[in-house]
């Protein structure tokens, strides 16, 4: 038979939609107000993503790929903000490592380390932000100012102490 008439990329695979931060089933979507914010303002960089990519007629291929996949985005990000549970830091136990919370720790060599408990979403460790499912942040919730706690860092366990713990609204 013949395929003088059949273009190649017609039978294109579907894109791989990347996955959102991991959260186990059945754990609440908490969200920060600032973590909330940021899932809404991507839901519109993506909406005007996916506008520009159905008003591009060049090519139909490209087209059709990027808004399947900018839809999976779309699809998984309203996912999130459907299941999203806004916490407000202010309404947390002052002194007390909750959802939210901002920890100062001394760890045993003397180092400082600041931690701040944010959503899955909103989790970016080089900016001391960790998720609240994160080992770290199970450790600390719960814990008060002047507590020492074990925590699993690198490999091992370390003995730090919490020296505060700050709410921002």
């Amino acid at each position: 038979m013949s395929r003088g008439f059949v273009k190649e990329d017609d039978a294109q695979t579907p894109p791989l939609v990347p996955p959102r931060a991991a959260l186990p089933p059945g754990t609440p979507n908490y969200v920060t107000p600032t973590g909330l914010e940021q899932l809404r303002q991507e839901l519109v960089l993506l909406e005007a993503e996916r506008a520009a990519a159905e008003a591009d007629r060049a090519n139909d291929t490209d087209r059709t790929f990027r808004l399947s996949l900018l839809n999976g985005r779309l699809a998984l990000l309203a996912e999130r903000l459907a299941s999203a549970r806004l916490v407000d830091p202010t309404t947390q136990p002052p002194g007390e490592v909750r959802f939210g919370a901002t920890v100062r720790l001394r760890g045993q060599g003397g180092a400082e380390r600041v931690f701040t408990l944010v959503g899955v979403d909103e989790a970016d460790v080089a900016a001391g932000k960790i998720g609240f499912v994160a080992p770290l942040a199970r450790v600390l919730i719960g814990a008060r100012s002047g507590q020492v706690v074990a925590l699993p860092l690198g490999g091992k366990r370390e003995e730090v102490e919490v020296l505060g713990v700050s709410y921002d609204g």
